[in-house]
């Protein structure tokens, strides 16, 4: 199974315990489990990373102009 559809899953059985075990609204369940799954994903996906960013362009600069 992939790993997105257990997370899924998983998520949406606490939100099933969290409602107290209530009968009939599965798909409630699964629908919003599903969208926070993949909202949490999708955020990961494009987050920037400030880490590879150059720290200092102007030595750079200097270095292409000679």
């Amino acid at each position: 199974m992939n790993s997105i559809e257990q997370t899924i899953r998983e998520r949406a059985y606490q939100l099933w315990v969290e409602s107290g075990f209530e009968h009939g609204h599965a798909e409630t369940h699964w629908l919003a489990a599903q969208r926070e799954v993949l909202s949490a994903s999708f955020s990961e996906i494009g987050r920037v990373r400030t880490g590879n960013a150059p720290k200092n362009t102007k030595s750079r600069r200097k270095r292409r102009a000679a």
